[in-house]
Formats: structure tokens, sequence, C-alpha cells
């Protein structure tokens, strides 16, 4: 069965003219499918009952399916299922006057970061283009407002998966697609370096947001909590950020998950700052202080430890923010999402 959203624009026209049916119909089908939340062909009423009947025997739209619901005061997990089997996990996040949808590119990560629990599963495989767009088509249809955020945060690498998701975010920008403002697209990557300059000449992914996960300001310290450091050097890393082509009015985000002990000291925080050096206009850092997970080995930082962390930041002129992750007590916050895990079910769908 071929899905629907696996297409774009130009790859759905291309097939319908194979059916024999006019290229316009993709536009039509499409309208329905990412403008008016329509996945049943039998309600696409601008085309013919014979045109909806051939689409139905052709073409499908949900790759996935809703398993189970978690839901928190701060956020809603989703654990879907895959048509082969496989669980992964998708975090609708309520900010204060917007939602946002931190959805999942691999199903496990082969990245290996040690504080991080979607690591302990390994990586089981890429997901495809439809199950990146059905994460989010299936929970807007179950939630009332709009989402408006999209960030690519969820389980895996993002950019170990290019192709899939660069066409889901073509997807998610796109007019004919979900239509989301580029600028509330953001993708999270561990710092692939080869990925981040193919990333910079790449005309639909440079236009979105980037946020690199930092963690440690020295080359030793990243290759303890992030082993892909070994083959993608700090320096290199900073090299590629400081010339990377940003919109207007845009900053890269460096996401630094603060570990009690590990990477939280004052002469940590002044490393960080003689590491972004005279590219201060150029970055924002956002602290995320470690959320627990009982398979880990690591603590969360005192509040004292992170703000004084975040002070000597800010005395340096570099904007820093400090983000507690939302979603946690549903083991949904960044770094807590994982396939293999024994779940309460607290509401039945």
């Amino acid at each position: 069965m071929k899905f629907i959203t696996d297409y774009t624009l130009e790859e759905l026209q291309r097939e319908l003219e194979i059916l024999g049916l006019e290229r316009y119909r993709a536009r039509q089908v499409l309208s329905w499918t990412y403008r008016k939340n329509t996945t049943d062909f039998s309600l696409m009423t601008d085309l013919s009952k014979g045109h909806r009947t051939l689409l139905k025997e052709h073409f499908s739209f949900h790759p996935l399916e809703i398993v189970e619901r978690v839901s928190s005061p701060s956020a809603t997990k989703y654990l879907f299922r895959t048509l082969d089997g496989h669980v992964l996990e998708t975090v609708l996040i309520k900010e204060r006057d917007h939602l946002t949808l931190c959805v999942s590119s691999q199903i496990g990560c082969a990245v290996g970061c040690t504080f991080c629990a979607t690591a302990l599963d390994g990586l089981k495989r890429n997901l495809t283009t439809s199950e990146i767009i059905d994460q989010f088509l299936q929970v807007q249809q179950d939630t009332e407002e709009r989402i408006r955020n999209v960030v690519f945060m969820g389980m895996g690498e993002p950019l170990a998966n290019y192709e899939n998701v660069r066409k889901a975010t073509q997807i998610m920008v796109s007019p004919w697609g979900l239509d989301l403002s580029k600028r509330r697209v953001t993708i999270s990557t561990s710092g692939l370096v080869a990925q981040l300059r193919r990333m910079a000449e790449d005309p639909v992914m440079r236009e979105i947001n980037l946020a690199v996960s930092l963690n440690s300001p020295t080359q030793a310290g990243r290759e303890k909590l992030m082993p892909l450091t070994k083959t993608n050097e700090l320096e290199e890393l900073m090299e590629v950020l400081r010339s990377y082509p940003l919109p207007k009015y845009r900053r890269i985000t460096l996401e630094y998950v603060l570990i009690k002990d590990v990477n939280d000291s004052e002469e940590d925080a002044r490393r960080l700052v003689r590491l972004i050096g005279r590219y201060r206009k150029r970055f924002k850092v956002n602290l995320i202080p470690f959320n627990p997970d009982p398979n880990l080995p690591y603590e969360r930082p005192e509040l004292k430890a992170v703000l004084n962390f975040q002070r000597i930041l800010w005395e340096n002129n570099i904007s820093t923010f400090v983000r507690f992750s939302k979603g946690a007590e549903v083991f949904g916050a960044c770094g807590q999402l994982r396939a293999r895990r024994e779940y309460v079910k607290i509401t039945d769908l």
C-alpha cells in the first residue's frame, strides 16, 4: 500500500497521472489531507465517486496506529505502533499560548549519548516520510487546537535520516502541505558535521531553525557524554556553525544538558564562553537540567548551580535560557523517550 503522506505535490501529480487522473487532482487530495485534516477519501467531495474509489484502491494515509496516550498537565505522550510492529513516541507539549509537537525521526538511536534513555535500545530503523508526517496528522486529529510548532527532538538523530526528514520538512512548510511557518520548525541534531554542511547548502533545510546538542565545552567532555564526537570533533563542528547561513534575525540554539558534577561547574561555563567567543550574536544557549531516568546514572544539578551557570553566560552577553523540560511526569521530556519501557496506561483510546 502506498501512503499519500510519502509524496510531495510534484510526486503525487506524477503518481495520479499514471492512474489516468489529471495533475490538479493532487492539489485537491493534499488540500483535504493537510488543510482540512481529512484522511478519508469518501469525504473528499470535490472528487467524483469513481476517483475516490480509485484512490482508495491505491493509497492509504496512516502507517501508524496510536496504541496509548499518557497525559500530564504539561504534555501528552503518544505511543504509536508501526506496521512492522515497532513502537515510537511523540510528545505534544502545552505551551502558554500554543502547542508544540515533538516528533521522532528514528526508532531508537545510534548516537549513544550516555545521558539519553533512547540510546539504551540502539537503533532499529529510520522512520519513513509518511511515518513522520502521520505523527502530526494523528495528534492534530486528537486535539482541538491547531499545532503551530514542530521540533525534531523525539527519538533518533534527524540528520542520520536526512532524506526522509528533508521530505517531511518540505511537506510541513509548503503551502500545499501543512503550511507551517519555517520559523516554527526546528531540527535538533547531536552535531553530524557532514550532514550539517549538507543542510547548509539545502534550500529547504537551511530555512528552518537549527538546534545543536553541545553538552560540554571541551572535546574530551563531549566524547564522554556523546561518543559520536570522536568522529565529529568539537572544533570542526563549531567551524561549521560559525559559517552556517542563517536566515535574517535567526540564531542557532546550542542545547546544553546540565548534569550534576559532570558539566555544571563554573569553569565549564567559562569554557563555554570562550568557545562561543566573538560569535555571541550568532548563538543562544538553552540550559536543560538533566531529566532523571531510573536506567541512567546521572542526577539533576541543584537549582543554584543551574542559575549560577546561566549568570556567567549572561555576564558575558550570551543569551541564555533555562528550559525545564515538560512531560517528565510521563517520561516524555528531553532524553526520556524510549520504546522499551513499562508504561502505566492512563487513557485508553
